[in-house]
């Protein structure tokens, strides 16, 4: 069993060591020898990309050059960039190589790593200022973020306890555990102002405070890392890149309820997630971290892993629970709460991942300076999964209070190709959108459901002029239906009932009727559902109607779709005086609607084609083939 003392000592040696990656240019002399360090992201997004056959060129290069003991190699989790993958940075310069091949790697080590020139071409160009080299603090995509929840992703190796203990890990344990009783801690919690990342944003002090009076001989912590929201990887990625840090929250947790035991229910979709928390859980009980008499305590705790099924009910606490104790993932009727009943009939206590990965910053640095950061309701920061039509895709952390605009323009870089922003969706399936007219809105929870939405996860997906909002509400509402468990007929029945009218609406057979029906039917379902999945289930297409009731009525009145998306109210229509007569679009017709006419426009030398709406499927091949005269257009 490790000592104060010992991780102290550890902290010492591997401090200088860590040092390096932060020097933006300034060498850390650490004494060992290494005097360049490589880091590669070793995240999913990166993964997939095959970044570990960089690293793997990489090592080899390196000691074909014969410097494999002079660069340090580090696979680290997700950077935030994630469509620049490969990643890879170089340290004490801080360059920032994107899209890295393994083509690329002899350039890049017999130039940068043998003769110290910095391979410019390679580089991420937001990096390049002329002849000088931007720290990747100085870029507009993480300028304006701070980094709590990760503050270690892409900076530590997630499979060395002893990195992490070197970022002050284990220290926020080791002072609960000697220094302060479990309602100090629960105090500081309570005063940080810090609410549940997992989307309801329930204070996380009053959730502990709720649990711990209760004298039961066993309690439970659990983590939510059951990340199911379309486009969602907030928690995947702290799984990856920091998986000790919800560990070392965990034991802090127990120690402040009062429990012994913790499970962490993990998607099984997430395999590198999973086996790094495996293996963080395996050296914390080696060292003694997790375990019996911690630190000489007193305090024993463990941790166990539980894979959920993919089910997104299971993101529901009592569901999540009921999962875990074998049984099929379906909620349960509240009261009784996990605080007094949860799992094994125990009383529990449940965050989420990014929940617990702000508890040891807490500790360390006190409930005043988490609470300085955000708003007055809101504190701290907030990480979200920026996806959509947006030039920047990743992982971003950001104060709370931090405006949409900030997000899309600056963080995000803006909508790519000139098209417009026209609305975020945040929360996912059980989350809302907010307009382009809203866009100076400061995010924050309070903010957020004042105009209809909610912070949900930390799913934001942008949206452009490209985007018909119908659709969308039918994108998150099909989910929704697929993923009820069907416990109780308002979710299973009412879902279904509304996505048979949006149907409707995009095929363009609906009255305004139906859209009366539909917006009952949602306000019904809200107040009736038994569990979250249900009662925010209609919440994308009541924040559509909100917000982009005109395009409803467009489909239902117009038969069009003004976004030009809905298969069944396109229409093809070639302009016989743009048409040069090549026929690519004849050709490449695949039933055969397209046809030669007798006009031959002016300047022209070939008949214009016309298109038999008859005939026409609506696939836009013609389209897609019609680039150089232009002459089809869609509406």
């Amino acid at each position: 069993m490790i000592t104060i003392e010992q991780l102290n000592a550890i902290r010492k040696e591997m401090a200088p060591k860590l040092a390096m990656r932060h020097g933006h240019g300034h060498f850390v002399d650490a004494g060992d020898g290494i005097r360049k360090t490589v880091l590669i992201c070793g995240g999913t997004g990166c993964t997939s990309s095959s970044s570990m056959k960089v690293r793997d060129a990489l090592i080899a290069e390196l000691e074909a050059n014969n410097i494999a003991d002079e660069i340090k190699v580090v696979t680290t989790g997700c950077f935030g960039l994630c469509a620049l993958g490969p990643i890879m940075i170089v340290y004490p310069e801080g360059t920032f190589y994107s899209m890295v091949t393994p083509n690329e790697i002899p350039e890049i080590v017999s130039e940068h790593l043998v003769n110290g020139n910095v391979v410019k071409k390679y580089l991420y160009k937001e990096t390049v200022k002329g002849d000088e080299i931007l720290a990747l603090d100085q870029t507009p995509f993480y300028g304006k973020q701070k980094r709590v929840a990760l503050r270690n992703c892409g900076v530590i190796d997630p499979e060395c306890i002893n990195e992490y203990i070197g970022s002050e890990g284990y220290q926020a344990l080791a002072k609960v555990l000697t220094e302060m009783s479990p309602d100090d801690v629960i105090k500081t919690i309570s005063d940080s102002g810090l609410r549940g990342r997992g989307g309801g944003g329930f204070p996380t002090g009053r959730k502990w405070a709720l649990t711990a009076p209760n004298k039961a001989p066993q309690k439970y912590v659990v983590c939510n890392a059951d990340e199911g929201d379309p486009g969602a990887f907030m928690d995947r990625s702290v799984l990856e890149g920091d998986p000790h840090t919800v560990i070392e929250a965990m034991a802090i947790a127990g120690y402040a309820i009062g429990a012994t035991e913790g499970y962490v229910y993990v998607r099984a979709e997430y395999p590198i997630a999973v086996a790094r928390l495996q293996i963080a859980i395996e050296q914390a009980r080696e060292y003694g971290l997790l375990g019996k008499n911690i630190f000489d305590s007193g305090f024993d705790f463990d941790l166990h892993i539980r894979l959920g099924a993919g089910a997104f009910v299971c993101g529901e606490e009592t569901a999540l629970m009921t999962s875990i104790e074998g049984n099929r993932g379906e909620p349960r009727p509240r009261p009784p709460f996990p605080a007094e009943k949860g799992l094994f009939g125990k009383p529990t206590t449940e965050n989420n991942v990014e929940t617990f990965a702000n508890i040891p910053q807490i500790i360390l640095h006190g409930a005043e300076s988490f609470a300085s950061m955000g708003t007055e309701r809101s504190k701290g920061t907030k990480v979200f999964a920026l996806g959509g039509n947006i030039k920047h895709t990743g992982l971003v952390e950001i104060p709370m209070g931090t405006t949409l605009r900030e997000i899309v323009e600056d963080i995000g870089g803006g909508i790519p190709n000139g098209r417009k922003f026209k609305a975020a969706q945040t929360g996912g399936p059980s989350g809302g959108c907010i307009p382009a007219s809203l866009m100076d809105t400061e995010i924050d929870y309070d903010n957020l459901t004042a105009i209809g939405c909610m912070m949900g996860s930390g799913g934001l997906i942008v949206m452009d002029d490209s985007n018909c909002m119908v659709d969308i509400a039918k994108f998150f509402l099909d989910f929704t239906v697929d993923e009820s468990c069907g416990k109780c007929s308002p979710c299973r029945i009412g879902t279904r009932r509304m996505q048979e009218i949006l149907e409707k609406i995009i095929a363009g057979k609906a009255t305004l009727d139906d859209l009366d029906k539909l917006e009952e039917l949602a306000h019904y379902i809200k107040e009736n559902s038994l569990c979250g999945l249900g009662q925010t289930a209609p919440n994308p297409v009541l924040a559509t109607l909100k917000f982009f009731r005109e395009e409803y009525i467009a489909h239902i009145v117009d038969k069009k779709c003004p976004a030009g998306v809905c298969k069944a109210l396109l229409s093809f229509k070639i302009d016989k005086d743009l048409c040069i007569g090549c026929g690519l679009c004849a050709r490449n017709c695949p039933v055969s609607a397209i046809g030669k006419t007798d006009y031959i426009a002016e300047g022209h030398k070939l008949p214009s084609y016309e298109i038999d709406t008859a005939k026409c499927i609506k696939c836009g091949v013609c389209l897609e083939n019609c680039k150089r005269a232009k002459a089809i257009s869609k509406g």
